[in-house]
């Protein structure tokens, strides 16, 4: 499956970087996209700079010329070996960066630098800059080089040339610290190699001495370790092309990402920004987990996100107090998560938890009722922070329909089991979501464009007044949160107004094929996992060609190292700034989520299948398989070939004590159309061919 061969990298961030440590490491090491290692980030502040580091090492060559990047790749999407290729008038320089963690000699990072001249014999030194908020010294060397504190002697760097070593080096103060390594000979027929190692536990120079000759082994061990790893669990996926790269790079960056925190795995969001536990992101990365088939992990972070609530009933982490709808996300979160397993024994077992929480939102919604906030007067949830570009706390709407999607979710689930004591779910869903319908019906504005849309903040807020019109916050602004309530939330009817002024709206505002100017950055800037939101809107509503185009576009502003920073400019502008941690894993998880549901996807009580399957996925004539993907009536398997000339054959299969009421495919598949079903009635409405959900196993050809 290759509808997304054109992916290139063409909106790539202007920096970007890259972990390469390993699964549930630590030791959270960065490469920038000029090959150097970034260190120590800023910690406990969201408005630090992007690349405030406490320390940056970068490498070169000595000389007057400038380097010239001609390119940075991974070995493999499943093996984070950064090479960085670096060009001068006479040589290359190419760095091979990778972590290493021997038994003997403990976490590590290494780089190998290597220089080729172009033609005939030139000389050439290595240059390597440290830019650190720390003092340093050369500690010793050559042959072995070593950088580190001045005071304790612990090294910073061992550096060494490969072979025949000369007895100069040079370290000088300079912006910084500079290292001149030993020069050497390089022709054509001859490179030169370096190799740079950095102990990130401590370790003795003695204890990384006998690899610093080696590197060779060093990362050959890497190399193994990554080929042996598994990007799957419980699960299996087969997708050829980029699709499939995509699909194992993500999971390769949220395991990096991953960290234990309390005895417990947790699906962190970043290694930077982000490096902690955030509830609606959360969501998110444990519903890609469990697609993933990280079972038991999803698990340990469905209890840290729990382990957050209060005394109160308010689940509050890293999004802040007023982030109200966290609460109602984490309730969302439960209930999925236990559709997922097919086992409900953590939602009776957080049962107290989850009415304590329905109960902190029902007083939230009185106590602005006393007020006289625009929320009050509407009987909505109390003013608060909508986040995704509106700060502070304000009369806005995001908070009340994601509290709408959490209180529908457990509705569901209590009504089902016979949960009494979350009857009040059901209520005051019907409440809120009666009271804010009325005010959504005063709220809507009308667009430039001609369309009614819901904006998610108050029309009375001063914001929108701003006497200087670059201040006043966009249509789209904030609207992350409403995509969220249309799905996976499924609080609107398809043909509801809201939902299709969130459509167009989405539509209106695209730019890069992916929405623009929906987040932090207002100008002339792209969120690019926002992205994924919008395309699993137009794909629940059957807006196949506009879900392919906003994820390929999602994709296409990916570094070259398969990962997104989370908010930058548009190429073409002239203004912006880089915004969010890097790799962003909510974007990691959104890539997963979508591949899944593009081809099953659950709408409701529905099961619709192969949604997303378009013309593209049928050039290559390649299979396309699911095997074990969990959704709320049990394990799917699912498997797409090639048959015949042009044809399709559809393997289907459901183990699982629940049947949807309806299991849908489209009549025409990569341009063919379908023949018949092997196994199950069915019969054709409009675009779709509805199939008996009843039997479990069955098959479909498209000729």
């Amino acid at each position: 499956m290759d509808a997304f061969r054109d992916i290139d990298f063409r909106f790539a961030p202007r920096l970007w970087q890259a972990t390469i440590g390993f699964p549930d490491d630590p030791k959270k090491s960065l490469v920038g996209q000029n090959g150097e290692l970034r260190y120590g980030f800023v910690k406990g502040n969201l408005l630090v700079g992007m690349e405030d580091f406490w320390t940056v090492c970068s490498f070169s060559l000595a000389g007057m010329e400038d380097d010239h990047l001609m390119r940075q790749w991974l070995e493999a999407p499943h093996v984070p070996i950064v090479h960085t290729l670096i060009e001068r008038p006479r040589a290359t320089l190419e760095l091979t960066t990778f972590a290493s963690r021997r038994a003997s000699e403990g976490r590590v990072d290494n780089v190998l630098l290597e220089i080729r001249s172009k033609r005939g014999s030139v000389a050439a030194v290595p240059r390597i800059h440290i830019r650190t908020c720390g003092p340093m010294k050369q500690i010793s060397g050559p042959p072995t080089i070593v950088v580190g504190d001045p005071k304790t002697n612990a090294p910073f760097l061992l550096g060494a040339k490969l072979g025949p070593a000369g007895d100069f080096a040079t370290f000088w103060e300079e912006s910084g610290y500079t290292l001149y390594l030993p020069h050497s000979e390089v022709s054509p027929a001859r490179p030169a190699a370096y190799f740079v190692r950095f102990p990130l536990e401590g370790q003795t120079i003695e204890a990384l001495q006998q690899g610093l000759q080696h590197p060779d082994a060093l990362i050959e061990e890497a190399r193994g370790f990554w080929k042996d790893w598994k990007p799957f669990g419980t699960t299996a996926w087969s997708l050829p092309g980029k699709s499939g790269e995509f699909l194992t790079a993500c999971a390769r960056n949220i395991q990096q990402a991953r960290e234990a925190r309390d005895g417990r795995l947790v699906f962190q969001v970043g290694p930077t920004v982000y490096r902690g536990l955030w509830i609606v992101d959360g969501n998110f990365l444990l519903e890609a987990a469990r697609y993933l088939g990280y079972d038991q992990e999803a698990d340990d972070g469905l209890l840290a996100e729990w382990a957050k609530q209060l005394p109160s009933g308010q689940v509050v982490a890293a999004g802040g107090g007023e982030h109200w709808k966290d609460t109602a996300i984490a309730m969302f979160t439960l209930v999925r998560q236990c559709e997922l397993k097919q086992d409900w024994s953590y939602l009776k077992q957080l049962e107290p938890n989850v009415r304590r929480a329905i109960e902190f939102l029902i007083k939230l919604r009185d106590d602005a009722r006393g007020g006289n906030s625009t929320n009050g007067r509407y009987r909505l949830l109390a003013p608060g922070f909508a986040d995704g570009g509106l700060g502070g706390v304000r009369s806005e709407f995001t908070n009340t329909v994601w509290t709408l999607a959490g209180l529908k979710a457990v509705a569901g689930a209590a009504q089902r089991l016979h949960m009494r004591s979350l009857d009040i779910a059901k209520g005051f869903h019907d409440e809120l979501c009666a009271a804010f319908l009325l005010a959504a019906q005063k709220e809507m504005v009308q667009h430039e464009e001609g369309f009614e849309y819901l904006p998610m903040l108050a029309r009375d807020d001063e914001a929108w007044r701003d006497p200087e019109p670059w201040n006043r916050p966009r249509p789209q602004t904030a609207q992350w949160a409403l995509s969220h309530a249309i799905f996976p939330g499924l609080v609107f009817a398809k043909d509801h107004p809201i939902v299709k002024g969130h459509i167009a709206l989405l539509q209106a505002c695209t730019q890069e094929d992916i929405p623009a100017e929906t987040g932090w950055l207002w100008h002339e800037s792209v969120w690019n996992y926002n992205a994924s939101f919008a395309a699993h809107v137009y794909l629940w509503a059957g807006l196949t060609e506009w879900a392919e185009r906003t994820f390929r576009g999602f994709l296409n502003h990916a570094s070259p190292l398969y990962c997104w920073r989370e908010e930058q400019p548009l190429q073409k502008a002239l203004l912006g700034q880089d915004w969010g941690d890097m790799p962003h894993n909510w974007a990691s998880a959104e890539c997963v989520r979508y591949l899944r549901n593009r081809l099953v996807l659950e709408d409701g009580a529905r099961l619709r299948l192969l949604e997303g399957f378009s013309a593209g996925d049928g050039k290559d004539r390649k299979p396309v398989r699911l095997e074990n993907t969990p959704t709320r009536f049990g394990r799917v398997n699912l498997e797409m070939e090639p048959t015949g000339g042009a044809g399709w054959r559809m393997g289907f299969a459901l183990e699982g004590d629940m049947s949807p009421e309806a299991v849908e495919v489209p009549t025409v598949v990569a341009g063919r159309r379908i023949e018949r079903v092997e196994g199950g009635k069915y019969r054709e409405y409009g675009r779709r061919m509805l199939i008996d959900p009843s039997p479990r196993k069955w098959s479909a050809l498209w000729q």
